[in-house]
């Protein structure tokens, strides 16, 4: 693919056990620049700034996004 960067893609520890299936993983070795994807769907990968993916982990961590609310 010309002119996507080569991202390092790493799953959470939790992750990295054979019998999980699909999880997210994450890239941080672009300057600048998180990216995600779907371990099922590598394909797929939606990018964001690191401002972005702050004010989205805070988000979580925040519970804006609990779905058993």
């Amino acid at each position: 693919m010309s002119g996507v960067p080569e991202f390092d893609f790493v799953k959470t520890a939790a992750c990295r056990d054979a019998q999980v299936g699909n999880c997210p993983e994450v890239a941080l070795n672009v300057p600048g620049v998180v990216a995600l994807r779907d371990s099922e769907r590598p394909e797929t990968i939606v990018t964001m700034t690191a401002e972005q993916w702050s004010g989205l982990t805070a988000a979580v961590k925040a519970g804006e996004y609990d779905l058993s609310a």
